[in-house]
């Protein structure tokens, strides 16, 4: 049996599969070994398996085995292995150092390297993996590596006839199950003469 996987957020009482023994008279449901650490407890008489524990995900996958037992014969039963594995549920956005940075470029600079941001995102896997980008590039003076977090001038600025300052705000996205989550931070930079 390889059902469906748990979240690692599944209440105490989840169901998490059904095991069923072909056989003429009734028979007794037990798990015999492969869940040292208690996660499950199966109904005798039906087959049901339920969680009897919050799940750790570092403890997954479990492989136990249930035994399938004739009610008046102990001596006549069968097993079969059962794998339940646990999805890491994205728990955390991703979160910037500080949400708002002050950068200084001088006018003329050619297309440069203003910053590197880097967020930190607490879940392990894909959960975490982050990827940046540009909330407002006002116009397209600014760019952002997606996989680096390096913000760049694209153009040189004119102090005396542009803005003197922009504030870009900038987003790391993580690539989350069953949703993404963002973080952000806002990078005021100031032209200077």
């Amino acid at each position: 049996y390889h059902p469906a996987p748990l979240s690692e957020k599944s209440p105490t009482d989840t169901f998490a599969v059904e095991v069923r023994a072909l056989y003429k008279l009734p028979v007794n449901y037990s798990i015999t070994s492969g869940d040292e650490k208690g996660y499950f407890i199966i109904h005798p008489s039906n087959g049901i398996v339920r969680t009897s524990k919050n799940l750790k995900l570092e403890d997954f996958p479990v492989n136990f085995k249930v035994r399938a037992t004739d009610s008046s014969n102990a001596a006549i039963f069968n097993e079969v292995e059962v794998k339940v594995e646990v999805i890491d549920e994205n728990n955390f956005p991703p979160v910037f150092p500080s949400s708002l940075l002050e950068e200084r470029l001088p006018e003329h600079s050619p297309a440069t390297q203003i910053v590197q941001l880097k967020a930190q995102d607490n879940d392990t896997g894909r959960n975490g993996f982050l990827t940046y980008g540009i909330l407002n590039g006002h116009g397209l003076k600014f760019r952002i590596n997606e996989t680096t977090g390096i913000l760049y001038s694209t153009a040189p600025f004119d102090y005396e006839e542009e803005s003197t300052e922009y504030q870009v705000v900038v987003y790391a996205e993580d690539d989350g199950i069953p949703e993404k989550k963002r973080g952000y931070c806002t990078v005021v930079i100031k032209i200077t003469d």
